[in-house]
């Protein structure tokens, strides 16, 4: 269990405690509620852009990671299609040099012409050697608007294209910062060897006079639902094919999420699990097989795929039979007892390995408090699963129907 205190400032900021005296650093952790899925469409990557962006320096801190630096701190960040986080690492004693510079630059982050030129081209290179210079890089461009195609998922989070990010407005840039970086659509997390009354004084200090600003809403429709099955083929200069099936299912923590979670950790966690046994060690067609959740904050997918030992029309097709033989039996037969209670054991192993460090703690709990989950009622609540919920649910959601089927093909 992992005790905490909550509070909120009367500008809106939400700020969770925890207290640690084990760690020899107190861990900052502050979650925006600003994605990629808060992007215009037309001018993709700019949550991404704003991770730079933050550092770039603010009216009273120009030098943001020369001043954690000289205060013996750390500080990193990163961006998703559902949120942006900034954490930082210090010696308790300077907590204060922590909170006072991001405080500065959620309410007086210097975005002057130069710092947009050179974090636009951080990020195009960035882009060049992620996703076009790299093996399988443009995997999720491919992928995501097979998925989605009105959702703002369906565009990774660092963008479309470098073309988003250089040619967007200087204005929309800065119209995006004040209309998402408020301290009421930010959760702060502190986790360390400092006092409630402590944090809650310095958090009031230096937090208390940042006014608000309006959020803007968000105005996408909802994923229309898939009722036809779609696939699609690629051919790209890599050294593997691989089959790749995704299926929509619901959104973090909502009715069937935990059942899709564990579905997955059946089919492919660990060498016990039935892709591992079945389809690599059992046939000649796969080098690896996986499975795993988007995980992400609204309707996400679920996703099952493997690397293939060959590249010909007959390999894909027995690579294709042989995933949904493995999807028809979860659907029709659910995990046994045994299964879903290793499923069960590994989570709960997960989540509390996870609480073993203290700026991981400082995310978990800042995440939980934006979700509006209790982060201690996690593993009870996965416990509470059953084998005909498993199947139940993955009668559901692997439906061929409801498939999106993507062949990378290597040339």
């Amino acid at each position: 269990m992992i005790p905490y205190s909550t509070f909120t400032l009367p500008n809106g900021l939400r700020v969770v405690h925890h207290y640690d005296a084990a760690s020899p650093l107190v861990h900052v952790n502050l979650l925006y509620n600003v994605g990629a899925r808060d992007e215009n469409p037309a001018h993709t990557g700019i949550a991404h852009l704003f991770e730079h962006l933050m550092f770039g320096g603010s009216l009273n801190i120009p030098d943001f990671d020369g001043a954690l630096e000289l205060a013996g701190g750390s500080n990193n960040a990163w961006t998703s299609n559902d949120f942006t986080d900034f954490y930082e690492s210090i010696p308790p004693v300077n907590l204060s040099t922590a909170l006072r510079a991001e405080a500065d630059r959620m309410e007086q982050l210097l975005l002057t012409d130069r710092s947009l030129e050179v974090q636009r081209k951080v990020v195009v290179e960035e882009f060049k050697q992620v996703c076009l210079n790299r093996p399988y890089g443009d995997f999720g461009h491919i992928l995501r608007p097979l998925i989605y195609r009105e959702h703002p998922y369906r565009i990774p989070t660092i963008g479309r294209c470098p073309e988003d990010i250089m040619e967007c407005p200087a204005e929309e840039i800065r119209r995006f910062y004040h209309t998402h970086y408020s301290p009421s659509n930010a959760v702060l997390a502190i986790a360390g060897p400092v006092s409630l009354e402590e944090a809650r004084g310095e958090v009031e200090r230096w937090f208390g006079p940042v006014k608000p600003r309006p959020v803007a809403p968000r105005l996408y429709a909802p994923e229309p639902e898939i009722t036809e099955a779609r696939r699609l083929t690629v051919t790209r200069p890599v050294p593997q094919t691989s089959v790749t099936i995704c299926f929509p299912m619901g959104a973090y923590m909502a009715p069937g999420y935990r059942e899709a979670d564990l579905i997955t950790d059946v089919l492919a966690s660990g060498i016990s699990s039935r892709f591992y046994r079945r389809l690599v060690m059992g046939t000649d067609i796969f080098t690896s097989a996986d499975a795993s959740i988007s995980g992400s904050d609204e309707p996400g997918y679920l996703k099952v795929g493997g690397w293939l030992r060959g590249n010909s029309d007959a390999d894909v097709a027995r690579a294709e039979a042989a995933l949904w033989e493995q999807l028809e039996k979860m659907a029709t037969e659910g995990p046994s007892d045994y299964e879903l209670e290793s499923a069960l054991n590994r989570f709960e192993s997960r989540t509390l390995l996870s609480w073993v460090s203290c700026r991981s703690k400082a995310l978990l709990l800042a995440t939980a408090v934006m979700q509006n989950v209790d982060i201690n009622t996690q593993v009870d609540y996965y416990r509470q699963a059953t084998a005909s919920g498993l199947r139940s649910e993955a009668s559901r959601i692997l439906r061929p129907e409801g498939a999106c089927t993507l062949i990378y093909r290597a040339e």
